[in-house]
């Protein structure tokens, strides 16, 4: 435990000005950002007498380490930075709503030729205009059915649409009329596009003037004796009101609106968002949040409106919000949202009438999330912490091991060996924080071997942030060569940068487990705990768990320690070797497909992905290319003479002796566009 005395600013050196300030661990690492009027005001506050601080407020500087800030000029720059370093450094002091699942949107991609409604979830896309969220994607599904009678937009993938504009026939929702089928060219690119932005109007709330348009449409068919068409207009007037009526209307006044509640108690917080569009509720969201920090309700609302806009602009932001309470400078807030709207933004708590009834509902709502939330979270928590006190008190830990570490071997007869690092903090999986290896040391198959270097790479890494921090100045890292670690799909992952000034973000390998957990028995265990005694490194306990008889061996034990099998403990051992088993044997299957599917037009050396694509759609085929004279592969655009040549030599040297041969119907099997045989 820090004093915070010990790395407390000099009086005079915090500015009376406005600013975003940073609280930082002993690793570096940014616990806790925060935002001020005045800087100097509110870091003042940190560093009184620890007992007449908020228990979680004396937690967090008693965790910290140092403090430094960010001048900035206005209140709205230092809620926006204060906003981007709570996304970007995911400090673990700070209140972060998150969400058990992904609502779904209805989105139109107008940023295609002929735009396409489908339902999404995720990260937004430019130029794709969301509706929503919804609670369901069945909602969704629904409301575009009825839709489509009107508004017969394109809703097939990018597949199904070229596969019908090769063949000359739509699918089946342009036999029934409910695509117009730009895809063999019944309608123009432009008159796609017009039905899709009135889709949009519609779905924006423009309903009113549409419906009486289509009235006036039909009116006018039926006074020209024009039954058949009347009748159709009639029907779609009908579809498009029972497509309205599903979502009920709630302020008369035609209102563009987001209502935000929360319901909260001494630990947790619940956040229930209404998004009101046209008069109707469009779309409905919720969170719920761990009060890690000392924060009231205005705090609460603040931090809810950083996560909802941050990352919107235009029309997503409405033109009012009401809240249960005004952030601690709603003038800035309000300045905020008036940026990314891009046009005046009205914050304010309802008073009366419809929409302070309407707050009533949300609020029950999100009252309704936050017990539900603790119904079903008490028995997690619970287990949770018998769990890790059960392992705890089985292997002889002096505290609960909040941070787990697993690694797991994986091959394949000795080929595409890997390995895998899963972590579990708090019981719970981190998976941002899984790592994967590639086996580099030796080859073939050698589990225990394989084990050591993995382990050894792993707190290598760790040692080496230790002094490049300047926590172990007295005892430098070992040195030597570093094996290349490869992290989540971005390629290998590179040795800490020296030059590269330390900005808080969460390193790869900069912090220890409490405990290391290898999947396998004795030998595995050995060779882990010699990894770690050839670094020096002897805080950290080891363990590993054999799949036969679910044993959990230590290091230098002749006998294993047996945990009832109704133990937490043991099954939480057990979730962590199986996901850490099923990370690895993800890896090496992707890698053993990625080898299978190799092409002899990889061997060539220079030759990029762009021009064997050329060659192979020049020739057709690795068969026909074989064949082909150098002359006639440098006619292939970007291909020279000297790469002509290597391909040909590459070629040549892969060439199968034999034709393959299928044993059971005696059919020459042919090569197919990648080199292999099918």
């Amino acid at each position: 435990m820090a004093d915070p005395s010990s790395y407390r600013p000099k009086p005079g050196q915090i500015p009376d000005s406005p600013g975003v300030y940073k609280f930082r661990d002993e690793h570096r690492r940014v616990i806790y950002v925060g935002k001020a009027k005045s800087l100097r005001q509110r870091l003042a506050n940190y560093f009184q007498d620890l007992s007449g601080l908020h228990p979680r407020t004396r937690t967090m500087v008693t965790t910290a380490a140092s403090v430094e800030w960010t001048v900035v000029a206005t209140e709205v720059e230092a809620l926006q930075l204060e906003y981007s370093w709570i996304k970007e450094f995911d400090p673990r002091f700070n209140v972060k709503y998150r969400d058990d699942k992904s609502y779904p949107y209805l989105a139109v991609t107008l940023n295609e030729e002929f735009p396409r409604v489908q339902v999404m979830r995720g990260a937004k896309k430019k130029g794709v205009r969301y509706f929503g969220p919804y609670g369901h994607a069945w909602a969704i599904r629904e409301t575009v059915d009825l839709m489509l009678r009107v508004f017969p937009v394109r809703t097939c993938s990018a597949g199904v649409f070229k596969n019908a504009a090769r063949t000359g026939r739509p699918c089946l929702l342009g036999y029934i009329g409910k695509c117009s089928a730009p895809c063999v060219g019944r309608v123009t690119p432009e008159e796609h596009r017009e039905l899709a932005d009135d889709f949009c109007d519609f779905m924006a709330g423009r309903t009113g003037a549409y419906i009486r348009r289509l009235e006036k449409d039909m009116m006018a068919a039926a006074e020209e004796m024009e039954y058949e068409r009347a009748a159709r207009l009639r029907d779609d007037v009908e579809a498009l009101k029972r497509a309205m009526e599903k979502s009920a209307v709630v302020l008369a006044d035609a209102t563009d609106a987001d209502l935000i509640a929360v319901a909260e108690d001494e630990l947790e917080a619940a956040v229930q968002i209404f998004h009101v569009r046209g008069g109707r509720v469009r779309g409905q969201r919720g969170w719920v949040t761990d009060k890690v920090e000392n924060v009231d309700t205005s705090g609460l609302v603040e931090h809810a409106l950083q996560q909802l806009y941050g990352e919107e602009s235009g029309d997503a932001v409405p033109k009012e919000v009401l809240v249960p309470a005004l952030p601690e400078d709603p003038d800035a807030v309000s300045q905020w949202l008036a940026d990314r709207r891009g046009s005046q933004v009205s914050l304010r708590i309802p008073q009366r009438g419809d929409k302070k009834d309407l707050m009533v509902t949300v609020q029950r709502n999100a009252q309704q999330a936050l017990g539900l939330h603790k119904t079903k979270r008490a028995s997690d928590l619970t287990t949770r912490s018998r769990a890790l006190e059960e392992i705890a008190g089985a292997l002889g830990l002096d505290t609960a091991p909040l941070r787990i570490e697993c690694f797991d071997i994986s091959h394949l007869q000795g080929d595409d060996v890997v390995a895998s690092m899963v972590v579990f903090e708090d019981g719970l999986a981190r998976k941002g924080e899984y790592r994967r290896f590639q086996i580099k040391g030796f080859e073939g198959q050698d589990d225990v071997r394989s084990m050591h270097e993995v382990i050894s790479r792993r707190f290598r890494r760790y040692l080496q942030e230790k002094e490049r921090t300047g926590e172990w100045e007295e005892t430098p890292a070992p040195t030597g060569p570093v094996p290349a670690v490869q992290g989540d799909g971005d390629g290998d992952a590179p040795a800490a940068d020296e030059s590269r000034e330390d900005d808080g973000r969460p390193k790869r390998f900069a912090y220890p487990p409490q405990l290391l957990v290898v999947d396998g028995g004795q030998p595995q265990v050995a060779a882990a705990k010699r990894a770690l005694d050839e670094l020096g490194i002897d805080d950290i306990a080891v363990c590993g768990l054999a799949k036969r008889l679910e044993e959990v061996w230590l290091p230098d034990d002749d006998d294993p320690v047996v945990l009832p099998r109704s133990s937490e403990g043991l099954y939480l051992l057990q979730r962590v070797r199986d996901e850490a088993h099923r990370f690895a044997i993800t890896y090496q299957r992707a890698k053993r497909a990625k080898r299978v599917r190799a092409s002899p037009l990889d061997a060539v050396p220079g030759l990029g992905d762009t021009r064997k694509q050329a060659l192979i759609k020049h020739f057709g085929s690795v068969k026909k290319l074989r064949q082909a004279t150098i002359e006639e592969i440098c006619e292939v655009p970007g291909i020279g003479r000297r790469t002509a040549e290597s391909v040909a030599v590459a070629l040549a040297a892969a060439a199968p002796a034999a034709p393959a041969v299928n044993t059971a119907t005696g059919e020459i099997m042919e090569e197919d566009d990648g080199g292999s045989t099918t």
